[in-house]
């Protein structure tokens, strides 16, 4: 048996699950989620946990059990409390500006960089003197906003010898040492 896959999943007050045929749908106090169940995997609602069954030992059926299960749970948290992201931009010059949806980045390049997010995203940018500048994404959704975040990492990724670059609040990179450091 599946060890997350097993797991039930608490239904906190104030959201609301929905479960028709293929698809369930979440709702509460951030916004509403759905997801589309594959046919072979069960979903039950009682009291205020689900649960997520899977009909035999096939291989398919394995996979699909945690990974259904692991969406749900993500989806109830989001809508109950939501998921945060902060990125930090490392580089002399590097700023962060939004007007609205639209990210205005400059990361070194001969242009701004101009990023349009999805409404479903909420945006904050923070330069405050001394630190780098902060970006922070707020949404209920973690796949679209875990693809944002690597999309706007990939404008400038961080590179091994300086450190410069767009990388997550918290990340530790791996440095590695320049041209001098062999000269010894």
């Amino acid at each position: 048996m599946s060890r997350i896959g097993k797991l039930p999943i608490t239904v906190p007050a104030g959201v609301d699950v929905n479960i028709t045929g293929t698809n369930v749908t979440v709702k509460g106090k951030l916004g509403s989620l759905s997801q589309t169940i594959d046919p072979d995997i069960i979903v039950k609602m009682e009291d205020a946990t689900i649960t997520v069954s899977r009909p035999t030992e096939h291989k398919r059926h394995r996979a699909l059990h945690g990974l259904y299960r692991s969406l749900l749970a993500n989806m109830v948290k989001g809508v109950s409390e939501g998921y945060k992201t902060e990125q930090e931009l490392v580089g002399v010059g590097y700023r962060a500006s939004n007007k609205g949806q639209l990210l205005e980045l400059s990361l070194g390049f001969s242009h701004n960089v101009l990023f349009e997010l999805p409404d479903e995203i909420k945006i904050t940018t923070a330069s405050e003197k001394g630190k780098n500048p902060l970006v922070t994404l707020e949404s209920s959704d973690k796949q679209l906003l875990g693809m944002v975040a690597a999309k706007i990492r990939s404008l400038r990724k961080p590179e091994p010898y300086k450190g410069k670059g767009i990388k997550f609040a918290g990340e530790i990179l791996r440095r590695k040492a320049g041209k001098s450091a062999s000269k010894k």
